[in-house]
């Protein structure tokens, strides 16, 4: 593969779909030492000016509550060779760490989230748009076991999170944008599969 410029790739699809198992595969398969990796959600906007109640109630399946340019500006830097500060971001507080990750330029970006298809500006910063078709009764359990164990939340808060803003953000965001995706990978398969469809079509496009 070309070490210049590196190639980027846009892995969405709704929240739970199975994103982070891919980059999982992806990195696998491609080698961590040629792949740069950034998500969507590090870019989520600072709340720490708002009080707590008031941060809990953001909604944050909307494509404005994402620092996206500046999203778009960390890929920009990437393609042209230049290390980036990945912001560091606190799912419990809703509120940016005062640390930030170094993220390195390599031949492949890979980067995830569920709207990268839904804002303009990420859309075309992509060689490759990805997107992971799985169904909304799957992708809720995920989510329910996701926000519990890893983002310290509790039950209620995440089923009222998922009916007022998950699954209306995502009918009127996420899913047109699957439209825009240049290989949509289906739900039945495994992460490795995905991941090998993928690479398949990542070394067709850098032979061109």
């Amino acid at each position: 593969m070309q070490p210049h410029p590196p190639f980027t790739v846009a892995l969405a699809g709704g929240s739970g779909s199975g994103k982070t198992s891919l980059t999982r595969a992806l990195l696998g398969q491609l080698g961590a030492t040629r792949c740069a990796v950034l998500d969507h959600d590090s870019y989520y906007r600072d709340l720490a000016h708002l009080p707590l109640a008031q941060r809990a109630a953001t909604n944050f399946d909307h494509p404005d509550s994402l620092e996206s340019d500046l999203l778009a500006h960390h890929l920009a830097e990437l393609r042209a060779g230049r290390a980036v500060q990945r912001p560091d971001y606190d799912f419990t507080s809703h509120t940016r760490k005062a640390t930030s990750t170094r993220v390195e330029p390599r031949p492949i970006v890979l980067c995830e989230g569920i709207l990268l298809l839904a804002a303009p500006e990420l859309r075309s910063a992509f060689d490759l748009r990805v997107y992971v078709d799985t169904p909304a009764d799957v992708r809720a359990l995920r989510r329910v076991r996701r926000d519990i164990v890893e983002r310290g939340r509790t039950v209620d808060s995440v089923f009222e999170q998922y009916l007022t803003t998950v699954r209306p953000m995502h009918e009127q965001f996420v899913e047109p944008a699957r439209a825009t995706a240049d290989l949509v990978l289906g739900w039945q398969h495994e992460p490795h599969e995905w991941a090998a469809t993928v690479v398949a079509v990542l070394r067709g496009r850098l032979e061109r």
